[in-house]
C-alpha cells in the first residue's frame, strides 16, 4: 500500500521546527548542542576550572533555583543519585516501604532499593497517567495496619505531565507521608502556577541525553530546605569533613556534577521555555495529523496543569487496532525511525515480581496500547508529517 501523504495538510498548525528533510535516523528524543552551548563548554574549559567544582556549577545551581522558584539546588551526576540522597535524607530505612507509581522508568524504584527499602507499586489515574491519590491513601492505611513502616512516596511526573498535587499533597499530609518528587521528565512543566520539581520535601531533575535539556548525563536535587540541600551536597562529595586530610564521619558518594558539564546545562537552561513550546507544538501537530482517525488519541494536558510534552504519546484502541503499538514500532524501524513502548509497569518487571502492589489495571492498559513517537525539538515539520503518514499507512494496511 502507498503511504498516505500528509504533506501540505491545510489543517496542520504552524510548526517552528527545522524545515529540512533528512535521510538520517529519526530518534525518539535526540539531544541538541547549539553554538552557544558549545561556546559555554569551551569557555568553561579555557577558564581552567576542569576540577569537579567551579563557578559554572555554582551558577547552574543558582540559575535553576531561580527558574523553579526554590531556595536551593544541588547538581549531581544523575537523577537517580538525587533520588538516592533524597531518600537517605528522609530517613528511609532498610525494610521500610516506599510508594512508587508502577508506570515509571526503573530508576524511580531502583533508588528505593539502594537504601534497603521495598518499593510498593501503586497504579495511576486516567487523566495524567500519574500516581492515584486514592490508592496512595488506601495502600498506606492497609500497609500500616499490617504493621509495616511506610516512610515516603515518590510521585513521578510521567512524560512531563503533572501529578494531581492538590489532592496528593492533601492526602500525604493527612498520612504524615513525606513526598520526594521525581520530576526527571518534567522540567518546564507546571501544576497551577508552580513549576514541577517544587512539591514535597525535595524534587529531582534529570539531564540525561534524552531529556528536555541535557548535560550528557546528570541530575539535580532542588528544595526549600537548607539542611536538606547541605546534607545532599556533603554526601555527594564523599562526605569529606573540613580537615587538611581526608576525614570521613559517615559514608559518602561520588555524585557531584562537574563544572564543565554544568556549563552545558546552564546554557541550555536559558531556552527551556522555547524547548517546551517546541515540544508542545510537536504534540499538537501529531494530534492534528491523526484527527480524522477514530481510536487514536494523543496524550493531553490534565485539567490541573501544563505538560512540557517531553514525549508525544499516542494510544490506539485495541478493539480497532489490535497490537498497533508493536506493529507501528516495527514498521517505523524499517524506515529508520525510532519509537518506543510506554514504560513497562514496574509490577510486570521480573526483578520486582514479588513486590507489594495496589493495582486497578490503568497502567497495564496504557502499556498495552501506548506508543511514544519521535518528539525531539530538532525534528522538521516534514519529519513529523512523514512519521504520521507512516503510522496511518501501517494502521490501514
Amino acid at each position: 500500500m502507498q503511504a498516505i501523504s500528509l504533506l501540505g495538510n491545510p489543517r496542520a498548525p504552524q510548526y517552528a521546527g527545522v524545515m529540512t528533510n533528512s535521510p538520517e535516523r529519526l530518534f525518539l528524543s535526540a539531544p541538541r548542542a547549539l553554538p552557544e552551548d558549545i561556546a559555554s563548554v569551551v569557555a568553561a574549559m579555557e577558564s581552567g576550572w576542569l576540577a569537579p567544582v567551579g563557578p559554572e556549577l555554582a551558577g547552574f545551581e543558582a540559575d535553576m533555583a531561580a527558574f523553579l522558584g526554590v531556595q536551593h539546588a544541588v547538581a549531581l551526576s544523575s537523577g537517580t543519585a538525587a533520588l538516592h540522597l533524597g531518600l537517605k535524607y528522609l530517613g528511609v530505612q532498610p525494610g521500610d516501604y516506599v510508594l512508587v507509581p508502577t508506570l515509571t522508568f526503573g530508576a524511580t524504584a531502583f533508588a528505593v532499593t539502594y537504601v534497603g527499602a521495598i518499593p510498593v507499586f501503586i497504579d495511576v489515574e486516567h487523566e495524567s497517567w500519574n500516581l492515584d491519590p486514592v490508592l496512595v491513601s488506601a495502600a498506606t492505611e492497609s500497609l500500616r495496619a499490617a504493621g509495616h513502616r511506610v516512610s515516603a512516596v515518590i510521585p513521578v511526573d510521567l512524560y512531563g505531565s503533572p501529578c494531581n498535587y492538590s489532592e496528593l499533597v492533601r492526602v500525604c499530609a493527612s498520612l504524615d507521608l513525606p513526598i520526594l518528587e521525581d520530576a526527571a521528565e518534567g522540567l518546564g512543566a507546571s501544576f497551577g502556577d508552580s513549576m514541577l520539581g517544587t512539591f514535597g520535601r525535595a524534587g529531582v531533575l534529570s539531564f540525561n541525553g534524552n531529556k528536555l535539556i541535557t548535560t550528557t548525563g546528570g541530575g539535580m536535587l532542588v528544595t526549600n530546605d537548607g539542611d536538606f540541600a547541605a546534607r545532599a551536597r556533603h554526601w555527594s562529595t564523599q562526605s569529606r569533613e573540613n580537615f587538611p586530610w581526608y576525614e570521613h564521619e559517615e559514608i559518602g558518594y561520588n555524585y557531584r556534577m562537574s563544572n564543565v558539564l554544568a556549563a552545558l546545562g546552564r546554557s541550555q537552561l536559558r531556552r527551556v521555555p522555547s524547548e517546551v513550546d517546541a515540544r508542545r507544538a510537536t504534540r499538537e501537530f501529531y494530534r492534528t495529523l491523526f484527527a480524522d482517525l477514530s481510536g487514536v488519541e494523543i496524550q493531553s494536558d490534565p485539567s490541573w496543569g501544563r505538560s512540557n510534552a517531553w514525549l508525544s504519546v499516542a494510544r490506539f484502541d485495541p478493539a480497532i487496532y489490535p497490537d498497533a503499538p508493536t506493529l507501528i514500532r516495527e514498521f517505523l524501524e524499517t524506515h529508520n525511525i525510532e519509537s518506543r513502548p510506554v514504560w513497562k509497569p514496574m509490577h510486570q518487571q521480573p526483578v520486582f515480581r514479588s513486590n507489594p502492589t495496589f493495582l486497578t489495571g490503568v497502567a497495564d492498559s496504557i502499556f498495552l496500547d501506548g506508543l511514544c513517537l519521535p518528539s525531539g525539538t530538532g525534528l522538521a515539520a516534514s519529519d513529523i508529517e512523514r512519521i504520521a503518514a507512516l503510522v496511518i499507512q501501517c494502521l490501514k494496511s
